[in-house]
């Protein structure tokens, strides 16, 4: 079976992911990444608390390593190669890592740097997000734009899957809009536990920290199709572009299943904490085959899932 491969973005990190991998991947989840870090890895992931792994400067790194060391033992065991990948947001760093246009230590740091800009972005203007269930993407562009032409600061910020959509903007906003879910006509909105409106304007500040940094990374051409979130299409050449319109664009994750599919991919495969891409696969691409892999112990679970051999 023909398959793409993705990783999670932030969110998907809980106290205890990646309790295997440690002792399986002491070269990249070991001293030398807590020397980049300034911290330490096994520390933040095992023990947490849960408020600290929260932290957006935190969870993107930490994300990023366990997902990467995920695709390690998986490419060791699984011969056959993706036709594409993708990640959510951050994801698509690991993404681009495993496809071999950035190193993995190269991308830790920039990751690492990408954490602690969102942040800081975050603490100037209290922001956050919220997923809406069952409202077409239309009429939630519509909502956004009444509420800021009243003023206000709200965005769509993921397309996640048909259905599934995230508004970000000030948390004034993000608070209204819970408050009127009924009176907007719209059926549920969760909001989510993260400390920012990423991937809105809020990021300006963001993008200007962090384009020092992305600027200083040299990109090589990838062993696979890395598709982008901000247009959903394959990445061609240089990275830095689209890397940094991803901090203030809409995250396109639907639209790159729907396209990965048509271009021949049957099964999805979630690497790294998780599985939440394997849902938003499912709505996106009817018909697809999905499945899950964090540590050693489930990837041969995931390869039968998907029909591929495993050594």
């Amino acid at each position: 079976m023909e398959y793409a491969v993705l990783f999670p973005g932030q969110g998907s990190q809980f106290v205890g992911m990646g309790a295997t991998l440690f002792d399986t991947r002491p070269e990249l989840l070991g001293h030398q990444a807590d020397e980049a870090l300034g911290w330490s890895l096994r520390d933040a992931c095992l023990e947490g608390p849960a408020d600290h792994l929260r932290k957006t400067d935190i969870a993107q790194p930490a994300l990023y390593a366990l997902s990467y060391a995920a695709w390690t033992l998986w490419s060791e065991r699984v011969a056959q190669p993706p036709i594409a990948a993708a990640g959510h947001s951050l994801g698509e760093y690991t993404a681009l890592a495993a496809a071999g246009v950035l190193d993995y230590f190269d991308g830790l740091a920039l990751v690492a740097e990408r954490g602690r800009a969102m942040s800081a972005a975050a603490a100037d203007i209290p922001s956050g997000m919220a997923a809406v269930m069952g409202a077409e993407v239309e009429e939630l562009e519509a909502i956004c734009s009444r509420r800021r032409n009243d003023g206000g600061r709200l965005w769509v910020a993921n397309l996640n899957a048909p259905g599934q959509t995230v508004l970000a903007g000030a948390d004034v906003d993000i608070a209204w809009l819970v408050e009127q879910t009924a009176q907007l006509g719209l059926r549920r909105v969760v909001p989510l536990e993260v400390a920012g409106a990423f991937h809105t304007p809020l990021m300006d500040g963001a993008a200007a920290a962090f384009s020092i940094e992305l600027t200083k990374q040299s990109f090589l051409g990838p062993t696979f199709p890395v598709w982008s979130n901000v247009d959903a299409t394959p990445y061609g050449g240089d990275a830095t572009g689209s890397l940094l319109r991803q901090l203030t664009s809409p995250v396109r994750f639907g639209d790159s299943l729907a396209a990965m599919a048509a271009a021949g991919a049957e099964g999805f495969l979630h690497l790294g904490p998780g599985s939440v891409t394997t849902g938003m696969a499912r709505r996106a691409v009817d018909g697809a085959q999905t499945a899950a892999a964090a540590d050693s112990t489930t990837i041969s679970q995931a390869a039968a899932q998907l029909e591929l051999s495993v050594d």
